[in-house]
């Protein structure tokens, strides 16, 4: 090789950009770096704090979220079936609730997930179980129920994907989800200190599927999409990565702690970087204090609005069960480069 040639390579690695015949289908390069972890702006939250330095290895991740087609390909391949479409395990819930909680009525133990569902007045926005409702027959292909159908939407997110669905539909392709620093350093696309991914303006229709009009009680649909949202409907970001704000949450790697980040920076120097981190070994969440585990999911829903959740920030993180499927829940995968050169090689094969 060239001079001239290696030159190039080494600059497009260190953009991020190198050529596409290196990245297996539907994923893009993300180059190694360091980057300011933590949350920018007045909408931080204290589990966002405080910010650090981290140091990635490169990696690959996917362009989009999982398509329904895409997961429909993976179940049609294993058979598999997802948390929402296996009968309630009230022996794991009960790990997840207060004592002695009673055990509900069996109709409520049937496969099923959670779905949103639009009130026409609220009483009170603390109170979700307003607009959140565990639905019978709901599951990736019956979104909102068991009566409707993912027929015309395959090319939108895959969505009632629980942590281990998520996790093994990444096996099944040859990656794994990303560490909650993976996919903030991978949201950020090269923006560092700003609190969206485009920059410092405030987030709107034509650059993430959010909830527009009041939340919960009005969508004004503005974008032409109440739920779900095509991917790839809005502007990349500068990595080329699309829907890292909006359209729906995606599962990460991490469990979930508030202190996390505190943890991390404990005895660090002012210039020491935190590489690779794996996420706690631990759980420690006030939100859902009897789980024995939560994970974490970043980037915001269309669901998500300034007035009542402003989660589209590449910085902002929440807190779920794993066992949790939801309507606006999905994910995305990431390769190491050993991972990504395998994938390559399946898919000359198939060619």
């Amino acid at each position: 090789m060239t001079t001239c040639c290696m030159s190039l390579l080494v600059a497009l690695n260190a953009a991020g950009l190198i050529p596409s015949s290196q990245a297996p289908e539907g994923m893009v390069w993300i180059a190694g770096g360091e980057f300011k972890m933590g949350g920018v702006g007045p909408e931080t939250r204290h589990d966002e704090l405080p910010i650090h330095r981290v140091a990635l290895d490169g990696f690959f991740i996917k362009k989009t979220e999982v398509t329904n087609s895409q997961f429909k390909t993976f179940v049609d391949a294993t058979g598999y079936k997802t948390v929402a479409e296996r009968p309630v395990d009230w022996e794991l819930i009960k790990t997840q609730v207060p004592p002695g909680t009673k055990q509900p009525p069996e109709d409520m133990l049937l496969p099923g997930s959670i779905v949103f569902c639009q009130p026409a007045e609220v009483r009170d926005t603390r109170d979700y179980s307003q607009w959140w409702v565990w639905t019978t027959g709901a599951s990736w292909h019956h979104p909102e129920g068991p009566k409707s159908s993912i027929e015309n939407k395959m090319d939108h997110p895959v969505v009632h994907v629980a942590w281990e669905d998520a996790r093994a539909y990444a096996e099944w392709f040859g990656g794994e989800l990303p560490t909650e620093s993976q996919w903030e350093y991978a949201a950020r696309g090269g923006i560092s200190d700003m609190p969206f991914i485009w920059g410092n303006e405030q987030v709107d229709s034509s650059r993430a599927n959010i909830w527009e009009g009041t939340f919960p009680t009005r969508n004004d649909k503005g974008d032409g999409f109440v739920r779900t949202a095509p991917v790839g409907s809005y502007p990349a970001n500068g990595y080329g990565l699309y829907d890292m704000a909006g359209n729906v949450w995606e599962w990460c790697l991490d469990r979930y702690r508030a202190d996390e980040y505190t943890r991390r920076s404990i005895g660090l120097g002012e210039d020491e970087v935190v590489k690779n981190p794996q996420g706690p070994q631990e759980t420690d969440d006030r939100q859902n204090p009897y789980a024995p585990v939560t994970r974490i999911q970043r980037g915001g829903s269309f669901l998500c609005h300034p007035s009542y959740c402003s989660s589209y920030r590449p910085s902002a993180r929440i807190s779920t069960t794993p066992d949790s499927a939801m309507s606006h829940v999905g994910f995305r995968i990431v390769m190491t480069p050993e991972q990504g050169k395998a994938a390559r090689n399946v898919q000359k094969v198939g060619d």
